[in-house]
């Protein structure tokens, strides 16, 4: 039975979530150039993820050539049995990739995956067939694999037996806490092929096909990582792994506020909170324009620019700092919260123009996951894409903030100035409908008004209802400011003197009477 890795084949022979710069393709087994790629891979200079190995897979320009060139079955069998014996004598510290036969267009190849080491640095021969050979560390730039010197060597060996937190093993949990069937839809809802297998095989063995668990066998542990991800409470290892999402109807000064919290696995979260959004405060707007004949649309605030600030916060964020990304929406803004801000590598002032890339991500796997899962690209390119779709909705430009310490990280997102624009209008109307109210309805004509909410009375009905036995004062300090103002009507204008005559509540007047009650409990 073949053996799969928990990655969807068809994305990785057409980097639709793989970078190219993580993927090398090999037509046949080179060792000497394939143990320095590995090298490079479990380096991971970047804290890309390690990369992948294909073997028997022609490149032209970047690309795969298919149909693959393939390999035999006594050739694999031949390059495994050789990668074992070169993952303990030719890289130190010892190390060995993941292998995984495919069979694609009846050839069959060979695929390494290099997750990054936990010991690095690693460094490997510089010849396999000189005994005598040095020693060399190798690391990937851009698409190719080079030996580390100068500067890239120093920084490199300052990397060393360090592992970003989200590839740490946690030894305060244990295999049971990794929910195998959270593990087992991850698999089905990206495609791998490992999701056929995945049934069949207990935690320890699934966890270390996924690469979320690992330890010696006899004292396996599950990763940060796979805990965010396969866990239904994350935020019992992880304090604050969550998302809040607060609104402020009266704005932040204000004294209501709507606030909902988002617990559970990463990737489920991360979803849920920008559903969560989508569905409750976004808006789409139609404009005509007289002299157009295409009418102008446009959304309070465009889902896709939140949907990346978000995933860029859980991505980005630090998960031993307790403090949760939190989301923030005003009628002027939408802003996106999350600790700590963006490393010192990055120029706030690239940043803000879409020109910052990140030379080092803070959890090289959690981006790989969120990327199997589609929420992400990676490789810096959310932000260039927030600028991209607010530019296309008409909004203004978003703003990155973050202070001198980079210590948080916010961005904003302003509303479309056609939203801010009808706030605007809104609260000039209900200015001048307090200020009429305050000169129109005088606390007689409130107590008119409260009297004929129910049904249209008549003259006598209102005196008896209002307790007034002067009928002149109830005309003149009642009725009659009530009827010049339009806020109460006759029921037969036409005979205003008839003895079955009622009076009855206008829209204005029931409008009217309800602004004054709320300006009351203002």
């Amino acid at each position: 039975m073949m053996s799969k890795l928990p990655i969807n084949l068809h994305d990785l022979l057409h980097q639709r979530t793989i970078e190219s710069e993580r993927i090398e393709y090999k037509s046949g087994w080179n060792p000497e150039s394939i143990l320095h790629s590995v090298c490079a891979f479990a380096n991971d200079f970047h804290n890309l993820g390690g990369g992948y190995v294909v073997i028997g897979v022609e490149e032209k320009n970047g690309q795969p050539v298919l149909p693959p060139i393939g390999l035999l079955p006594k050739q694999i069998d031949s390059i495994q049995k050789e990668l074992l014996n070169q993952g303990n004598s030719a890289i130190q510290p010892p190390y060995h990739p993941l292998t995984a036969t495919y069979e694609v267009q009846d050839s069959l190849i060979l695929v390494l995956w290099v997750p990054g080491g936990e010991t690095r640095p690693y460094k490997a021969r510089v010849s396999l067939s000189d005994k005598k050979s040095d020693w060399a560390f190798y690391i990937r730039k851009h698409t190719s694999t080079v030996r580390a010197k100068g500067e890239d060597e120093r920084e490199l060996l300052s990397l060393a037996a360090t592992a970003p937190f989200d590839d740490r093993y946690r030894q305060s949990a244990i295999l049971n806490d990794l929910s195998p069937y959270l593990m087992r839809e991850f698999l089905q809802e990206i495609g791998s092929e490992l999701a056929a297998e995945a049934s069949s095989l207990d935690v320890a063995a699934l966890g270390r096909r996924m690469n979320v668990v690992s330890g010696p066998a006899e004292m396996a542990f599950p990763k940060n990582v796979g805990l965010l991800f396969f866990n239904e409470h994350p935020e019992q290892f992880f304090p604050a792994t969550q998302i809040d999402v607060v609104y402020f109807p009266d704005g932040p000064g204000g004294d209501r506020f709507e606030e909902k919290e988002f617990l559970g696995p990463l990737g489920r979260i991360t979803r849920d909170a920008v559903d969560y959004i989508g569905r409750h405060y976004l808006t789409e707007t139609v404009v005509k324009h007289p002299h157009k004949p295409e009418a102008e649309r446009f959304w309070n605030f465009p889902l896709a620019a939140i949907e990346e600030a978000v995933v860029n916060a859980v991505y980005h964020r630090s998960y031993e700092i307790r403090e949760p990304v939190e989301i923030r929406i005003t009628a002027e803004e939408l802003m996106v919260l999350s600790f700590p801000g963006p490393d010192r590598s990055i120029c706030l002032k690239d940043l803000q123009a879409g020109k910052a890339v990140s030379r080092r991500y803070r959890n090289r796997r959690i981006g790989e996951f969120l990327k199997e899962l589609d929420l992400t690209e990676g490789r810096s390119t959310g932000i260039p894409k927030i600028l991209r779709v607010m530019a296309a909705n008409g909004s203004p430009a978003p703003v990155f903030e973050t202070d001198e310490n980079r210590t948080w990280f916010l961005i904003r997102l302003p509303v479309h100035a056609g939203f801010a624009e009808t706030e605007q209008a809104i609260q000039q109307v209900t200015e001048q409908v307090t200020e009429q109210v305050t000169e129109q309805v005088t606390e007689q004509v409130t107590r008119l008004l409260d009297a004929l909410k129910a049904e249209p009375l008549g003259t006598k009905a209102l005196l008896e209802e209002l307790e007034l036995n002067h009928r002149p004062t109830f005309i003149q300090n009642y009725l009659q400011p009530a009827l010049d103002n339009g806020l109460v009507e006759m029921t037969q204008p036409d005979s205003p003197r008839s003895p079955t005559q009622k009076y009855r509540l206008t829209e204005k007047g029931r409008h009217t009477l309800a602004q004054y009650r709320a300006s009351e409990n203002t």
